[in-house]
């Protein structure tokens, strides 16, 4: 068995730190985009719950009242398409619970 010179191992050792080093920021990029994905989907939730709580919290049932059987599975950028927004959500279930009696 040949031993190595000095100045080889100094090299092996280089290329193992830099394919370490390799592997931790492809790992750091890979959660980079999953945090952003996080962050994304967070203010979209964020921004759901805010519309649900400015329509006064509604029922499934009011929902379905108001929207129709989609309604429940319906967002709120659909709702508002549908000619309902959040804002208008109660008014639009005062006037769908007067016209069902």
């Amino acid at each position: 068995m040949k031993k190595q010179s000095q100045a080889s191992q100094k090299k092996s050792r280089v290329s193992r730190i830099r394919q370490t080093n390799r592997k931790v920021s492809s790992r750091k990029a890979t959660a980079s985009k999953i945090n952003a994905a996080q962050k994304s989907a967070g203010v979209n939730r964020s921004e759901g719950i805010r519309l649900f709580q400015l329509a006064g919290r509604p029922t499934k049932e009011q929902f379905i009242q108001v929207y129709g059987e989609r309604g429940p599975e319906m967002t709120w950028e659909q709702r508002a398409a549908a000619g309902i927004p959040a804002e208008k959500f109660q008014a639009a279930l005062a006037s769908a619970t007067r016209h069902a009696r």
